[in-house]
């Protein structure tokens, strides 16, 4: 099987060439990704859901991040990358139904297994409004770790510094691939600021604040 390829930018987002994930990540090339944020409204309070990454992942492991996210592979369109929501999460929706929010430029850092990564990505952010349970949500299981939600109004409170831990409830992944006989039962996690892969604050707040305006469902 070849190895996955990502187109590659200058910093100015002119495209260059293509190079292995592996290399892209090595060497820190600028690349494209997707971001999904899914929110839900249970009477006047809007929740927001976040997953946990899997142990095994090779950039920041373990950490709470984006309700659903990914690279855009070489010659992927935006349109095409949504496909994170059906395979992370088990969600099916059309581009359309997706809010554009903005694009990130960021540039994070960090070592995993003793491999170090410098990760610089464009990431175009879109939010979804989705009235679903926990409960409904097919999780990817060599991604997924678990799936939470939170009030919207503790999430920014937690990234505004104005309280330390927010407690989240939460899903994890199935056990098995026979999903029909798998009956999730909920958790409760308590969770830091410090927990969330380190996007930084700017773009926590920014993103919530986008999504306190996003359509209801």
């Amino acid at each position: 099987m070849s190895p996955e390829r990502f187109d590659i930018y200058d910093d100015q987002q002119h495209w260059i060439g293509t190079a292995p994930r592996s290399e892209v990540h090595a060497k820190g090339y600028w690349h494209r990704s997707f971001h999904c944020w899914i929110v839900r409204d249970e009477g006047e309070q809007r929740q927001v859901l976040f997953q946990r990454r899997r142990d095994v992942k090779d950039t920041f492991p373990g950490c709470y991040d984006i309700t659903a996210a990914g690279h855009l592979t070489a010659g992927e369109q935006l349109q095409d990358a949504s496909r994170e929501l059906e395979e992370e999460l088990g969600v099916h929706v059309s581009f359309d139904a997706l809010t554009y929010l903005f694009t990130a430029t960021q540039q994070l850092q960090g070592e995993v297994r003793g491999v170090p990564f410098v990760d610089r990505e464009f990431s175009a952010v879109y939010g979804l409004c989705l009235n679903q349970p926990l409960e409904a949500y097919v999780l990817q299981p060599s991604e997924v770790d678990s799936l939470y939600e939170v009030p919207l109004d503790d999430l920014m409170a937690l990234f505004r510094s104005e309280i330390d831990v927010i407690q989240a409830t939460g899903v994890q992944t199935q056990p098995s691939s026979d999903h029909a006989a798998y009956k999730p039962e909920r958790i409760v996690r308590e969770i830091r600021a410090t927990e969330f892969v380190p996007h930084g604050t700017a773009y926590y707040t920014d993103v919530l604040e986008a999504l306190y305006h996003l359509p209801k469902d």
